[in-house]
């Protein structure tokens, strides 16, 4: 017999253990639905992978896992999906989880199996196995099994089967009438762990299920050993001290130590998975309290609470049902739940059994609860700090060694939940943490994009830059090389638009320069604006005229260079050209009748003077026609003076043709002068308004 060691704390409940297990384990019907929630690990949610309204068959994988700590879902029977969504969760807070409702069609057809040669397997391979198989912890604590056989080789593997909570005996009845496959799942975790030892502790209440062991184990390295009645001697840490007198410090795992605890429950699992290729698909669940048929039963993961609790005879729908043990359970708010793979039994209240327990009232500070927990901690200084938020103290006092056992809420003399409390500040802390990580998370995405945009600016910036420099380097190369720059826009890099109003803007500065002294010589009395107008349209002439002879200088210059643009190209039409070249033509007509009229007086003194145009009244253009006739009839006056002087000298002569032998006479040849004069002025008036308009 392995010698035993004691820990410290415990308590001595009433077990209440007898009612369940005076009859064996009782199968049950299909519910006509299963409520199969995809939580069903301390991990992540399962990921579905069927649609409502598809058939799925027995063992069919109904959700994926979902990262490490997940663990796959499968369907319990044969069936059709007929919804995916929030449905009621075995959870205190009675909020909805992501379910899958399947509706059974009574053939509980199987899908094809697959078991695993686990001896020839790699642990690895083993491990994945189990995952795809959804193989939890049954024990109560749904962490996933096959994170359980990542450490190897061990010194000893411990199982467990004390099952120390009240009312709780599906561990008692699976070990009593399933031994050999406990037996085998043992086999196949010492053989991927590489145990040295394995060590089975089983409570001394359970003879039968002692006896049961050992009959199993003949053969066999494995030991049974019969430990002493008291709660929480089922707890993880408190069975390895008990049976190798281990203690398991704070922040330490087992595994760290060589020794790792696994219940008999998952062991059985374990052995269905890798042995014959099942799923995890239900599990015994003890079903007692204030029913008719207190028993154990095997149940498919999914089926309604209620409808099991019927089943079990509870009369009274409204009572209320502790899933778990008193200890350790939790209170129900919702019986449509489906039973999840952590559902090891469901305790229906009564009065007799469950009296109303006293009001809470102020701690006294007696130490009872110090002297019972069995992780060793200050349960009343942990009361207070979770009580005044202090969570912080509450940490440093090592709160979650705390394994929530209930001892010391069972013997406080104030009555003091005192469990609850420390799920309140556990809670408030783990939710702490969660915001503190998205913070940080939101902290890291802000502070990335505020580097996004400044690392956008700066290569914009950069861009710029670059392309200001190229630029400065390019108007340098023009500058460097007028002529070129101005002649050839392919190698400047200019478009010709831009490089043709460069060059008409100089070109017309330079040209109203020049044309300055000759415009203050047009003072015949054409106003300010239409003078300008001409002097402008003579500036563009010039700078056409500029630069046609500088392509063509430039053409000269470099014959291989390709041709300048032509005034053509320089985006004037040729009705703008001609309307140019026209007002410049009678401007130029304008400036000859005037010269005429000038040379006309000075050969005539006698004559009447030319009217000036400021005494005429007249505008510039009837102006202009008076001062051109004037000048013809002073022109005709000296060519007849000069042909009778000629006639004087020369007698013999034959007469000069006289004004009155044209056949016209002077009056209507005066007529017909002028009225070509007043159309000449009026067409020249015409055209002055176009030029200044355009």
């Amino acid at each position: 017999m392995s010698q035993l060691y004691d820990f410290h704390g415990g308590i001595h409940p009433p077990q209440h253990k007898d009612a369940a297990t005076g009859r064996p384990i009782q199968q049950l019907p299909l519910p006509p639905q299963l409520y199969i929630a995809l939580a069903q690990s301390v991990g992540n949610p399962a990921r579905p992978t069927v649609s409502v309204g598809q058939p799925v068959l027995k063992g069919q994988q109904l959700a994926e896992p979902d990262g490490r700590l997940s663990a796959a879902v499968h369907a319990p029977t044969s069936g059709t999906i007929t919804a995916i969504g929030p449905h009621p969760f075995a959870h205190p807070s009675g909020l909805p989880v992501a379910t899958i409702t399947l509706a059974p069609d009574g053939l509980d057809s199987w899908q094809p199996r697959s078991p695993l040669a686990w001896q020839d397997a790699s642990p690895a391979q083993l491990r994945s196995h189990l995952q795809d198989m959804g193989v939890v912890g049954l024990g109560g604590a749904v962490f996933p099994t096959h994170l359980k056989l990542g450490a190897s080789p061990l010194a000893t593997l411990v199982v467990n089967g004390a099952e120390c909570e009240p009312f709780i005996s599906c561990d008692d009845m699976l070990m009593r009438e399933r031994a050999a496959g406990i037996v085998d799942g043992i086999r196949i975790a010492a053989h991927a762990l590489q145990a040295g030892q394995v060590l089975i502790g089983i409570e001394d209440n359970k003879p039968q299920a002692i006896a049961a062991m050992q009959a199993a184990c003949a053969g066999t390295p494995y030991r049974v050993v019969s430990i002493p009645t008291k709660y929480p001697s089922g707890g993880a840490k408190q069975l390895i001290r008990l049976l190798t007198g281990i203690e398991v410090p704070h922040g330490t795992r087992a595994t760290d130590l060589g020794v790792q605890c696994l219940n008999v429950g998952t062991l059985y699992a374990m052995a269905r998975a890798v042995l014959h290729g099942e799923p995890l698909l239900s599990r015994v669940v003890t079903v007692t309290g204030a029913v008719a048929y207190a028993a154990n039963y095997e149940v498919a993961i999914g089926t309604p609470l209620a409808w099991l609790l019927q089943q079990a005879g509870m009369a009274d729908a409204q009572t209320e049902v502790i899933m778990g043990g008193p200890m350790m359970g939790i209170t129900l708010p919702d019986l449509h739940a489906g039973l999840p793979k952590a559902g090891n039994c469901l305790i229906a209240k009564s009065a007799a059994l469950f009296p109303p327990r006293p009001p809470e009232q102020a701690c006294i500070r007696c130490g009872d609860c110090a002297s019972v927990c069995p992780a060793q901690l200050q349960p009343m200084d942990l009361f207070w700090f979770a009580k005044s938020r202090n969570f912080g103290k509450a940490q440093e006092r090592h709160l979650f060694d705390c394994i929530e056992c209930g001892a010391c809420s069972y013997v406080c003399p104030s009555q003091i939940p005192l469990v609850d409390y420390y799920r309140f500040a556990k809670s408030e802390i783990w939710a702490a943490e969660r915001d503190k990580k998205n913070a940080s998370l939101a902290r890291q995405r802000h502070e990335f994009r505020q580097f996004r945009i400044e690392r956008d600016k700066s290569e914009k910036a950069a861009r710029l830059a670059a392309r200001a420099a190229e630029q400065a380097a390019k108007l340098a190369s023009q500058a460097a090389t007028p002529a070129a720059a101005s002649t050839a826009p392919a190698a400047s890099g200019m478009d010709d638009a831009k490089k043709a109003a460069i060059a008409a803007a100089l070109a017309r500065a330079a040209a109203q320069k020049e044309a300055k002294p000759l415009s203050e010589q047009h003072t015949s009395g054409l106003d300010d604006a239409k003078q300008a107008a001409i002097q402008a349209a003579m500036a563009r002439a010039a700078a056409r005229k500029a630069a046609s002879d500088a392509a063509k200088a430039a053409d000269a210059a470099n014959p291989d260079s390709p041709p300048a643009t032509t005034p053509a190209q320089t985006g004037m039409d040729d009705a703008k050209r001609a309307a140019i070249e026209a007002a410049m033509a009678r401007a130029a007509a304008r400036k000859a009748a005037a010269d005429a009229a000038k040379a006309a007086d000075a050969a005539n003194p006698d004559s009447p003077p030319a009217a000036a145009p400021t005494q005429t009244g007249m505008d510039d253009a009837k102006r202009a026609a008076v001062e051109a006739a004037m000048a013809r009839a002073a022109a005709r006056k000296a060519a007849s003076d000069a042909a009778k002087a000629a006639d004087a000298a020369n007698p013999d002569s034959p007469p000069a043709t006289t004004p009155t032998q044209t056949g016209m006479d002077d009056a209507k040849r005066a007529a017909v002068e002028a009225a070509m004069a007043r159309a000449a002025a009026r067409k020249a008036a015409a055209q002055a308004q176009k030029d200044a308009s355009e």
